[in-house]
């Protein structure tokens, strides 16, 4: 049905099979579920956010700074931003559907303002941004292990997670599922709700809109701050793992945005050849920063 969720992990892996990539990518699936209650009320919290965006930097571009993994192969390392004032972000991930939405607007992928104007928490001093890399050992082994070190530092009792991409849900799926293993209460707030489900992110809000716009729709301040409102009340009121809350918001009354997104059914071979040179020129790009996914 049109109406129905998107199922990213099919229809990426239908993608890049017609694009002459046959080797389906294996994405993370776990039986265990950590949990994390929260250890005070709500308002006594300080929460941080935990995003897959990057920092703007003039003349360089979106990016986050290197690192070496085991002293071996080079990626772009989480990072650490003050939340005032309020940083400028850009998300650039290739699988974002931008035929159908914008980043022109923060608000729809990066909620400090809607949580900064709740007043329901303390908001931490800093946030933190996760690259994405499809590498699942590098993000449990170096990245999530790095924002929990972040979160100790900052004094941080839960953490909101809005990732972008396909590959960024996993990776912040996966990030929360180490976070709440180790003391931190965590919302998972995504579009990708197979992607999510599947990795077994201990809380999600689940917004039914198009990939970058998991905080809210963009330019739309009442949307962003429901949003929000329904990742606290999730987090406060959640009593055990596995618990996923949908937002009734729609993004359109016109489903082209789900029936597009991926969907390579009636392109021709030179439409194909043209989408998978168009990938390979982007390969080299996504190596050196490791700050684009999906």
């Amino acid at each position: 049905m049109d109406d129905a969720q998107i199922p990213y992990i099919e229809r990426t892996r239908d993608y890049y099979a017609a694009l002459g990539y046959p080797a389906p990518y294996r994405w993370a699936e776990h039986d265990d579920v950590p949990f994390q209650a929260l250890s005070k009320p709500l308002k006594a919290c300080r929460v941080v956010i935990v995003t897959t965006a990057a920092l703007k930097r003039p003349g360089v571009g979106d990016q986050a700074p290197g690192a070496r993994y085991n002293g071996r192969a080079k990626f772009a390392a989480v990072y650490a931003a003050p939340t005032a004032p309020e940083p400028a972000l850009g998300i650039n991930h290739v699988a974002i559907d931008f035929k159908h939405t914008t980043a022109a607007d923060q608000g729809s992928f990066f909620p400090l303002a809607a949580l900064r104007r709740s007043g329901r928490v303390e908001v931490a001093e800093r946030f933190y941004g996760v690259p994405t890399n499809r590498s699942q050992r590098v993000t449990r082994e170096a990245y999530a292990p790095e924002v929990l070190a972040r979160c100790r530092e900052d004094g941080v009792d839960a953490a909101l997670l809005v990732p972008n991409c396909p590959v960024c849900h996993q990776s912040l799926a996966l990030v929360a599922r180490h976070l709440e293993a180790n003391g931190v209460a965590t919302v998972v707030m995504g579009a990708a709700r197979d992607i999510v489900e599947r990795a077994c992110a201990p809380r999600f809000l689940f917004s039914d809109f198009p990939l970058g716009n998991a905080a809210g729709r963009p330019h739309d301040v009442a949307s962003q701050e429901l949003t929000l409102n329904l990742a606290l009340d999730l987090l406060e009121q959640a009593t055990a793992p596995r618990t996923t809350v949908q937002s009734p918001l729609r993004w359109s009354d016109d489903p082209a945005w789900k029936r597009d997104y991926g969907n390579v059914a009636g392109l021709s071979a030179d439409d194909l050849a043209a989408l998978r040179a168009e990938f390979e020129a982007q390969k080299p790009v996504k190596t050196a920063q490791a700050s684009s996914g999906g």
